[in-house]
């Protein structure tokens, strides 16, 4: 193995490993504000800052979205295509409201199982770059696969659910599939996402991309904020530990991160790894860092189910090697 194409490993898993952390961040953040959709204005607007002081100093990002308008002008982007970051606006919405309540590891494979179910659709309709992508026997078995490692790890007890969960009283202790349930919609909203998004930085550039996706998603989570706070009055008070203002750099970084890691070793093994590293993080988390509800037994095997879901989605086609696919 080459030596770029070990570090573009080490990099995917790391990315990986890096929203597993993010996850941690904003449910703990979630859960000290007694208020999830606060938390994730908190990530993505700390995320939005730092995208627009780098696009402040560099000219070729700003270049990037003087592109992304002409396209817009001439009809090469649709209006709509621009909307990605109301995906991952829920995501780290769904961070701050369920993490501290069922764990990092049933929201990862949550997550992942979603994503890989909606990528089937994503990819028949076309939305992504790549164009059309057929939905093969061993990618529908996957996406059943997943969804079991959904419901084996949702089964688990979970400790009752804490003050994150900025929802009325009644539905505090709903159980836990339902809370998983959450998750599990924002990865399916994540293919889409990560489809649109790629619209965008083929015609703008991974920074364009970037700012537009933040500059949505905070914009929606402010909105659905005020809303809360009209229902549900304010959130707590803000916490003194800089750690848990985190998760906006951290999602900037990994988003950075695979814009430059996929060209080294291709969209496929960079999904491979970064999803290896979320599951693997997620469950170093819940068994080692306190705080949490702790990880069960089948937490843990759903996690290892959607390993086997992915790698059985991803297996090369007969006479079509790895490498290809990963190009």
């Amino acid at each position: 193995m080459a030596a770029r194409m070990r570090l573009g490993v080490a990099c995917g898993f790391a990315i990986g490993a890096a929203v597993a952390v993010q996850a941690r961040i904003n449910g703990a953040l979630g859960a000290r504000l007694a208020d999830g959709i606060a938390a994730a204005v908190v990530s993505f607007g700390t995320g939005l800052v730092l995208v627009l002081i780098a696009f402040a100093v560099s000219g070729r990002l700003r270049g990037g979205l003087a592109l992304v308008r002409a396209a817009l002008a001439d009809r090469r982007l649709r209006r709509w295509q621009l909307l990605g970051g109301l995906c991952g606006a829920f995501f780290v919405a769904s961070q701050g409201l369920t993490v501290a309540a069922i764990g990092v590891t049933a929201f990862m494979v949550a997550v992942v199982a979603g994503q890989l179910v909606s990528s089937l659709v994503v990819d028949r309709l076309g939305l992504a770059p790549s164009g059309r992508t057929p939905v093969t026997p061993p990618r529908a078995v996957a996406a059943a696969l997943a969804v079991g490692a959904v419901f084996l790890a949702s089964s688990a007890e979970a400790g009752g659910a804490p003050a994150g969960l900025a929802l009325p009283e009644q539905v505090r202790d709903a159980p836990p599939l339902l809370l998983v349930a959450l998750p599990a919609l924002a990865g399916v909203g994540l293919a889409w996402q990560q489809a649109v998004n790629g619209r965008v930085g083929a015609v703008g550039g991974p920074g364009a991309a970037t700012l537009i996706n933040f500059t949505v998603g905070f914009a929606a989570l402010v909105a659905l904020e005020s809303v809360v706070v009209l229902a549900v009055g304010a959130p707590g008070a803000l916490p003194a530990e800089p750690w848990l203002y985190l998760g906006g750099a951290i999602g900037v970084a990994f988003i950075g991160l695979g814009a430059v890691t996929v060209r080294w070793i291709g969209v496929l093994l960079l999904g491979l790894t970064s999803v290896a590293g979320q599951l693997v993080a997620s469950v170093a988390l819940d068994l080692f860092v306190p705080g949490g509800p702790g990880v069960t037994v089948r937490a843990t095997v759903g996690c290892a189910l959607t390993l086997v879901a992915l790698l059985l989605a991803t297996w090369p086609r007969q006479g079509q090697s790895l490498a290809d696919r990963s190009s």
